[in-house]
């Protein structure tokens, strides 16, 4: 890997998903931040694009959707653009219409009634690990709860719930990594038509019914969704398949490192549990599941002195946002106990923030609550296998070893 302060700034492409995969990417972007924040790379496997690296500026362009849009018919959401048509993917008035359809699912009142069932899942999932043994916390317990309540929220058959994760890694991967699910766009294609053949399948046994409260049901009963062709379907699908999935899959395992890595916290958090909320959003911020999103210009545009023009392509990069030495005290630190533990983007801004950014904080939420509860001392006992990817920033695998008397 060259370092950061030896390549010519005209040269940088931050774009690569190896940094990420080898956990360097933060000298290249805090390089950056302090030499020029709003940057463009004209060369890249994705061809060129603009990066933009601090906190204010990142929120300023999600703000500003009329200039910078998400429409996937521009360039989309992804750098590589890969996510297909679906609401996030979408500008108003189709962003705003379809987003309230499956906005109820993190209303307040159905968090609430979640709560227990997620409490009951977390301690049951937690009370079966393995004591002094080495085993992989993604597997047996970020995912595991995750795709259930995935599950729970489409009221997708239990039994059939991994079948929800595989569709998550097979769309969203990047398919040079060596352990991708598909190999090919074909393939991908391929695992697009089994999501999309078994969800067609829900939708109609849903619609033939009186609506519930589960996102298909949700999708089938209003008159906004009925005009969706195929491909905007499937990309509602990927959607909510994979924000349901990777963002707060990640997160769990994040927080285990995190804490792992820093002892003081740990012993901080077990001495005063009332810290558990603050952890939850050091933790999003810390680990900053979702690397980037995308934006394209619809109009020449001066940013911040830079002239942006029609069409360019605009990388917002959360992950850097979130380490903003302007905007976060000292936010290369894991700290558990700052004073504004939210002040992060990893749920993005304005209209396009995470539609079950509640739901993830409350998944998060319990689990500490539980591990603490369970008097769990987790350590990691190996390295971390992380995602080769430019847009989840995660783990494969997360080796760790409970300990127990």
């Amino acid at each position: 890997m060259i370092d950061a302060g030896s390549v010519e700034l005209d040269d940088l492409d931050v774009s690569s998903p190896s940094l990420f995969q080898m956990d360097k990417w933060a000298p290249y972007f805090g390089r950056l931040r302090r030499e020029q924040p709003i940057h463009f790379c004209s060369r890249s496997p994705y061809g060129p694009y603009w990066s933009i690296t601090r906190f204010e500026d990142v929120q300023a362009v999600e703000l500003d959707y009329e200039t910078f849009s998400s429409d996937s018919k521009l360039g989309g959401i992804r750098i590589d653009n890969r996510l297909g048509s679906s609401f996030i993917s979408s500008d108003p008035p189709r962003h705003t219409r379809e987003r309230k359809t499956v906005a109820p699912v993190s209303a307040p009142t159905n968090l609430a009634s979640y709560e227990s069932l997620i409490r009951e899942r977390t301690r049951k999932v937690l009370a079966l690990l393995p004591r002094n043994e080495t085993f992989d916390w993604v597997k047996a317990v970020s995912s595991e709860l995750t795709v259930t309540m995935l599950a729970t929220l489409f009221d997708f058959p239990l039994e059939n719930r991994h079948r929800l994760a595989f569709w998550s890694d097979a769309l969203v991967c990047d398919q040079a990594a060596p352990d991708a699910p598909v190999k090919s766009n074909e393939e991908r294609t391929v695992v697009m038509h089994q999501m999309v053949e078994a969800f067609q399948g829900l939708w109609n046994e849903r619609i033939a019914q009186s609506p519930k409260l589960d996102l298909i049901s949700m999708m089938a009963h209003n008159p906004d969704m009925q005009g969706m062709t195929e491909l905007e379907f499937a990309g509602n699908l990927v959607l909510l398949v994979v924000g349901g999935y990777d963002t707060t899959k990640n997160a769990m395992s994040g927080g285990v490192l995190a804490l792992s890595e820093h002892p003081d916290q740990r012993m901080m958090l077990e001495r005063n549990p009332a810290l558990v909320p603050g952890l939850v959003g050091e933790v999003i911020r810390y680990q900053s599941p979702i690397i980037h999103m995308c934006r394209t210009t619809t109009r020449d545009s001066v940013f911040r002195g830079k002239l942006i023009k029609q069409g360019d392509r605009v990388v917002l990069w959360y992950v850097s946002a979130n380490r903003d030495e302007a905007v976060i005290e000292e936010p290369d630190r894991f700290m558990i106990d700052r004073a504004k533990p939210n002040k992060h983007l990893s749920f993005g801004a304005g209209i396009h923030r995470c539609v079950g950014d509640r739901l993830a904080t409350l998944q998060l939420r319990i689990l500490w609550e539980e591990i603490l509860a369970q008097r769990l001392t987790i350590d990691v006992d190996g390295e971390p296998i992380r995602q080769y990817s430019n847009f989840i920033r995660g783990f494969t695998r997360l080796p760790v070893r409970i300990r127990a008397d």
